[in-house]
C-alpha cells in the first residue's frame, strides 16, 4: 500500500446527501476480487448524466471527492472504495461516512475525513466559485488547507490508523512486519507436530 502523507488536490463535488455503495457501484460489476478495473464502474448510472459533475472537464484528474452527510451507506462492499481509488480518489471529504465504508477505506489506503457541515458548505460554495479548486491535506498534522493557505480546518483520525497510512501499512503489511516470527513459529510447529504437515 502507497503512504499517505500529504494529498494535494483539485476537489470534485458531490453535492448529495447518504449516497450508498450501489450508487457508487452496483451490484451487477462486482464479480472482480483484483481491486483494479473499476473505474469505469464509479458511480455508473449518474454518469450517464452529461451533466454529472465527473463528466465536467473541470473536475477532471480530481483526487479530492467532496461529498455531503453519511457518504457511502449501505451494504459492506469493499469494491466501492476500490472503484473510488481505481478511479484516482485519494480522499474524501463529508460531514458523516456509512461505518463499514469509513473502515474499508482506510484498509484500502484511502482518507475519508470528516469535517463540520458548515466548513462542508464553504467548500462546495468555493468549489463552484472558483475554477480549478485545490485543497492540501496533511495527515501527520490532521489538517485540510485551501491552497493559499488562508483556511485551515483540523481533522480527528484514529492513532493507529493514522499510523498505517503514514507508514503504508494495510492489514497484510502489518503482519508482515512479524514475517521472521510468523517463520519461526511455523517451523517449531512442523517439528513438534510433523503428521499435520
Amino acid at each position: 500500500m502507497d503512504k499517505f502523507t500529504v494529498l494535494t488536490g483539485l476537489v470534485a463535488p458531490l453535492d448529495r446527501a447518504n449516497v450508498d455503495t450501489d450508487q457508487i457501484i452496483s451490484k451487477e460489476h462486482l464479480a472482480s476480487i483484483k481491486r483494479t478495473g473499476f473505474a469505469d464502474t464509479l458511480f455508473r448510472r449518474w454518469r450517464e448524466d452529461p451533466g454529472f459533475v465527473l463528466n465536467q472537464a473541470r473536475y477532471q484528474g480530481a483526487n479530492i471527492l467532496l461529498a455531503r452527510k453519511n457518504f457511502g451507506c449501505g451494504s459492506s462492499r469493499e469494491h466501492a472504495p476500490w472503484a473510488l481509488r481505481d478511479y484516482g480518489f485519494r480522499a474524501f471529504i463529508a460531514p458523516s461516512f456509512g461505518d463499514i465504508f469509513f473502515t474499508n477505506c482506510f484498509k484500502n489506503g484511502l482518507l475519508p475525513v470528516v469535517l463540520r457541515e458548515d466548513e462542508v458548505d464553504r467548500l462546495f460554495y468555493d468549489c463552484a466559485a472558483f475554477p480549478g479548486f485545490r485543497l492540501t491535506i496533511d495527515v501527520d498534522a490532521q489538517t485540510v488547507a485551501t491552497s493559499d493557505g488562508a483556511r485551515v480546518m483540523r481533522f480527528d483520525i484514529d492513532p493507529f490508523r493514522k499510523y498505517c497510512l503514514l507508514n503504508g501499512l494495510d492489514e497484510i503489511g502489518l503482519t508482515l512486519r512479524h514475517a521472521d516470527k510468523v517463520r519461526a513459529f511455523e517451523a517449531r510447529r512442523k517439528t513438534q507436530f510433523p503428521w499435520y504437515f
